[in-house]
């Protein structure tokens, strides 16, 4: 089984450079309060690490 992380888009992308709107869409966070299960890879984490102050990891499964 792969392993997955669960994110939460906790902060809003109005102000944000547009580079981070964008890596919130990728992300299929484009709203707030939405929740994503996506594969831990590392291309995922470091679009998690881009807007780190907007999603919080709620759990690594696997």
């Amino acid at each position: 089984m792969a392993k997955t992380i669960v994110i939460k888009q906790v902060g809003s992308p109005i102000r944000r450079p547009a580079d981070q709107r964008a890596t919130l869409i990728g992300l299929g966070l484009n709203k707030m309060h939405r929740v994503r299960e996506l594969e831990d890879t590392p291309s995922v984490r470091g679009m998690v690490r881009k807007i780190s102050h907007m999603v919080e990891i709620i759990e690594e499964k696997g």
